[in-house]
Parts: C-alpha cells; structure tokens; sequence
C-alpha cells in the first residue's frame, strides 16, 4: 500500500510533475484494486478509476500542477464546472456523471488511506453531486456567443483564488 505523505504531491517544477505523476499512477492502480477487493465488478472498477485519472492526472497534476492532498475545497467543482467543459469537444452530463463518479470513489479511497480528512471528502461528495450546476454550466457554455466566454469563465474560474 503506498504511504500517502502531502509533501510527496508537490509540484513546483516539471520533473516533479513527471515524479507525481508516477505517484499517481501507482495510487490509481492501487484504487482500482481496492474496487475490486470491495466487489465492484471489474468493467465499473475500470470506470471509476478512469475518471479518477482523468481528474487527478490530467486536470489537477497536468494542468493546475496541484497537490492531491492540498484539502482546499473548490477542485471538483473547477473541474466539472470548467476546466471538464472547455477540455472537451462535445461536453455532456452523462460523461461528467461517469467521471464524477470516479471521483467520489477515489475521494472516498483516499479518506480510508487516511490521506484526507473527512471534512475534505465531504466537500468532494458534495461537488461532486452537483449535476444540475454542472449541466447549467454545459448548456450555458455551448451557448456563448460573442465576447459571452469572459463572463461564463469568470462565475467559476479555473485557477484557485486562495
């Protein structure tokens, strides 16, 4: 079982994105293993670990160069409500649905390798459920015209604040 330690997810150059993005890779083979010991059949234990990658490895390592145990609220949200919107050609709540839940799982799996807390994995519950923002993000997106993308991009921005 890897040792989750916050350090060890810091990115601050592109070989540590290169070196966390190993880390990830083996944390992700661990998850789907965890599915199924936990009796998830294996085609959902593959599911769920694809969305998991997805987000973790191409939204919060490849793109925000963000630390997976950082337990700000707001990177679920910023992936479904944006940057899953604008990486994608033809953007749609079904696929979201499938990757969010992966998420969740992954989330969940963190909290029992007690690398997050358990208010941290309600936050990422939270955001991850919240579909109809999410599709009202989808549907407003797909209808921006003119100048209308500053505006849509600015009710949910894709880089933290804080």
């Amino acid at each position: 079982m890897i040792e989750l330690t916050k350090q060890d997810f810091d990115i601050t150059s592109d070989e540590d994105e290169i070196r966390v993005d190993g880390i990830c890779r083996e944390l992700l083979r661990e998850f789907h293993g965890y599915l199924l010991e936990r009796g998830t059949p294996p085609l959902e234990a593959g599911s769920l670990a694809h969305g998991a990658d997805y987000y973790l490895r191409d939204f919060l390592v490849a793109c925000l160069r963000d630390n997976l145990l950082d337990e700000r609220p707001g990177k679920v949200r910023r992936f479904a409500a944006t940057w899953y919107i604008i990486s994608t050609l033809e953007p749609n709540g079904e696929e979201l649905v499938g990757y969010l839940k992966g998420v969740r799982e992954f989330y969940r799996f963190l909290y029992a390798l007690g690398g997050i807390s358990a208010l941290c994995l309600q936050q990422a519950e939270l955001e991850c459920g919240d579909m109809p923002y999410y599709e009202e993000r989808i549907e407003s997106f797909l209808a921006i015209t003119g100048d209308g993308y500053s505006t849509w991009a600015k009710e949910c921005p894709l880089k933290d604040r804080g």
